[in-house]
């Protein structure tokens, strides 16, 4: 999977702009800057390959990730350890360097989020499958649609004037700080920007938590718990709530997937500078080597997750280990 997301990035980024009629001169000539010369345009073909086949070019760079790469820069060769992602055609700095050092924004962000938004969905959704047709039902039903509905740029823009520039109960956009520099610091930057994505999100996964709580508290064996004489809390959380968590683990693990890959609209909004602004700011800048590395990071933090939920199957649900 990670060799064909590297494949269709790589050929977007070099082969298409060939069958669109550009000239390899054209392109070398977006990484040189304003007015590039001859010289700086020859140049840059032969540092980052340009002059080669793409299916050559390709092949080395899933080369640099296995075994490293050495690149020249005039009189002087830098070695690039593997897994090495290339150098940034902008900034000149490692590509791995620069997501490791991102990474952990956009971490803090994402495990925040999904904490909020799981707890806050499945409680919604438990307690609205118990009350169905009550005032609560309804109110949250109404909440959860209004969540789905609305896009994150605007509940964030709406946020931000609310409680951070009208009460001024959180911080403003862009006061994000690193958890080693100041926790306390890093906590207040995020819990706006972590309600905000969780209400988006827990929307969502209420729905789906009340749409599978009242499909299992009609099922057979709920019906047997209760003439046993267990408890209704059991029965609740033990039996039906058990059962009605698969679905709601495998869209976790694509959200939760995606996010750690970069959120990117959230971290815009908020001024976040984690994966999601790394990858806006290198494709409006045609910087394919750090494109493609969030590019694999986010495919990688997919297939990760994912594989994780699998296993999470057989723990949650009883008839996957019996199947």
């Amino acid at each position: 999977m990670l060799l064909l997301v590297s494949m269709v990035t790589f050929g977007i980024f070099f082969w298409l702009p060939k069958i669109a009629g550009q000239t390899t001169d054209q392109i070398a000539a977006a990484y040189v800057g304003k007015a590039p010369t001859v010289e700086a345009i020859q140049d840059t073909k032969e540092r980052l390959g340009l002059d080669k086949p793409v299916v050559v070019q390709y092949g080395n760079y899933v080369k640099a990730i296995v075994v490293g790469k050495d690149y020249k820069a005039g009189p002087v060769t830098d070695h690039c350890p593997a897994p090495c992602l290339g150098y940034s055609f902008r900034s000149s700095q490692p590509v791995l360097d620069t997501l490791v050092d991102r990474a952990p924004a956009t971490l803090s962000l994402a495990l925040g989020a999904a904490l909020v938004w799981l707890v806050a969905g499945i409680a919604t959704g438990v307690v609205s499958a118990l009350r169905r047709g009550s005032v609560w039902d309804r109110g949250a039903m109404i909440v959860a649609l209004a969540g789905v509905s609305l896009p994150i740029y605007f509940t964030g823009l709406v946020s931000l004037a609310v409680f951070s520039y009208s009460l001024k109960i959180f911080p403003g956009g862009g006061s994000y700080i690193p958890i080693t520099s100041n926790p306390v610091k890093w906590f207040e930057a995020l819990v706006l920007p972590w309600i905000t994505l969780a209400f988006l999100y827990a929307a969502m996964y209420a729905r789906l938590t009340r749409a599978g709580m009242l499909e299992t508290m009609n099922e057979d064996y709920i019906r047997t718990a209760r003439a046993k004489g267990l408890l209704e809390r059991t029965v609740v959380t033990k039996h039906a709530l058990r059962a009605s968590l698969t679905p709601i683990l495998t869209i976790f693990g694509l959200d939760l997937g995606l996010l750690l890959g970069g959120a990117v609209l959230t971290e815009n909004t908020f001024g976040i500078p984690g994966l999601g602004q790394l990858a806006i700011s290198s494709i409006r800048g045609g910087d394919l080597p750090m494109v493609l590395g969030v590019t694999l990071l986010t495919a990688a933090s997919i297939i990760v997750i994912n594989l994780i939920v699998d296993m999470l199957y057989a723990i949650v649900d009883p008839r996957v280990r019996l199947g």
